[in-house]
């Protein structure tokens, strides 16, 4: 029974490797390969019973961190995005298939199958499809190609077919496209074949481009005027939604020190799912039946979420109104930690309240919840959730020309750069990502330093 789990882990593996080799990606056969084997190693041995323990976390770190982190800094070195996803093999292909003209008549013709392969005759081995199953597999028949003499043989109802040529022809030794009037498209060494006059064929193929999509940011004018904004509101938001909840939290955990049900009802904003409070407090502010709109202000239209300062502002109060209770218990927990002894004695030397707290207890506090400052810094500095829930990113500004809106994070643009729109750029928005990573890392590393001076003064 103990073998159980390793024999549905290797059967998974041999049907990934199987896969793999489908697809010639070797380098990741091997990977999977050598890794397969290293669990075998280690789960059947009697000796590795510490490696037996740590096998599963190494394989999910592997997986889910190390491979992504290698991943992600390889596609930012890439043109990798819509129109160049695969390699100049397919490429070509896909050019070839998408300038196929119809070079003869309709002709009628038998769908037929033979060892899972479709083709158009029912020779010997061959069954010839059903229509009932010809409309079932429509979609793969459609697609079905069959190279005759002169071209290919194509179907687009499953009983007839016509032949098809290519209007473009592709030199091999030359690594020329050319088209029907003798225009020649050539290997423009940026992964598309491109005309004398800067027309390109589409699709293109993945390529290394080095640290473009990098420079790019800051040198390509559609972009670096929206990066910056979109840089200078993240730092805005991080920097505000950590001050505000905090300073929140630490006068609540000052003025409710004691009151045992207010400061167990103050923990149910936390205990709600972010993603879900967001979702909430955008039906609250609707410009048209929000509760906000339509009961306290007596059915004022305010658009809350469509104005660009109000939706910054709306954002920003959410965000802070689901961040406060947390700072509330980090602070509650700090200044019970204070000893005592400590404000009584600077009272006993004449200091008042004020002096108390801003001297005693404010500094001890700060030197305990700088760590925790600084977590909350970077994670509202990359703080997705409120901001996709909540706005999407609007509202979108429409002198831009890149889809980015007045309350994009960084984050939530890499999210576009990524999926949005019609022109996805996974290059470049892996290369955003990596300047996320740094500019986290500088303030992290900036804000531990203060935190051990913090430490030291106290």
């Amino acid at each position: 029974m103990r073998f159980v789990p390793l024999a549905v882990a290797d059967a998974l593996a041999v049907y990934g490797l199987v896969a793999l080799g489908g697809q010639r990606s070797w380098w990741m056969f091997a990977l999977l390969l050598a890794g397969t084997a290293a669990v075998n190693v280690v789960y059947l041995s009697k000796r590795a019973v510490p490696a037996k323990y740590l096998a599963p976390g190494v394989v999910l770190l592997l997986v889910y961190q190390v491979y992504v982190v290698l991943y992600t800094g390889y596609a930012a070195f890439t043109n990798y995005g819509d129109g160049h996803n695969a390699t100049k093999s397919d490429a070509v292909a896909a050019i070839l298939a998408a300038s196929e003209v119809k070079a003869g008549p309709s002709r009628p013709i038998r769908v037929a199958e033979k060892d899972g392969e479709l083709g158009f005759q029912a020779g010997p081995g061959w069954r010839a499809l059903p229509y009932a199953e010809i409309v079932a597999r429509q979609a793969e028949i459609v697609e079905l190609r069959v190279p005759v003499a002169g071209g290919v043989l194509k179907t687009a109802d499953g009983v007839t077919a016509a032949l098809y040529r290519p209007a473009l022809v592709h030199d091999a030794a030359a690594d020329t496209v050319t088209d029907a009037s003798g225009t020649v498209y050539r290997d423009d060494g940026r992964g598309s074949f491109r005309a004398a006059d800067g027309r390109a064929l589409s699709p293109g193929w993945k390529v290394f481009v080095g640290p473009e999509n990098f420079t790019s940011v800051l040198t390509d004018t559609e972009i670096r005027g929206p990066f910056l904004g979109v840089l200078v509101w993240t730092f805005a938001f991080a920097a505000l939604s950590v001050a505000l909840s905090f300073g929140f939290g630490l006068v609540l955990a000052l003025v409710l020190d004691g009151y045992r049900v207010y400061r167990s009802l103050l923990i149910f904003p936390y205990a709600f799912p972010a993603f879900m409070a967001a979702l909430l407090w955008q039906g609250l502010l609707n410009t048209d039946h929000g509760f906000f709109n339509e009961v306290l202000l007596g059915g004022a239209p305010v658009p809350w979420l469509s104005d660009p300062w109000l939706a910054k502002l709306s954002v920003l109060v959410v965000n802070v109104w689901i961040g406060f209770p947390y700072m509330f218990l980090i602070c509650t927990g700090a200044l019970q930690a204070v000893p005592r002894q400590l404000a009584e004695a600077a009272q006993v030397d004449g200091a008042g309240p004020w002096r108390v707290l801003a001297s005693v207890r404010l500094p001890l506090l700060l030197a305990s919840t700088a760590p925790a400052l600084v977590a909350a810094f970077a994670f509202n500095f990359n703080n997705f959730n409120v901001i996709y829930m909540l706005t999407g990113g609007g509202p979108r500004d429409a002198g831009a020309p890149v889809d980015v809106g007045s309350t994009d994070l960084l984050i939530s643009l890499v999210y576009k750069l990524a999926f949005g729109g019609t022109s996805r750029n996974y290059g470049l928005a892996c290369a955003v990502s990596i300047l996320i990573f740094a500019v986290i890392a500088a303030m992290s590393l900036a804000g531990f330093r203060r935190a051990r001076r913090l430490e030291a003064a106290a």
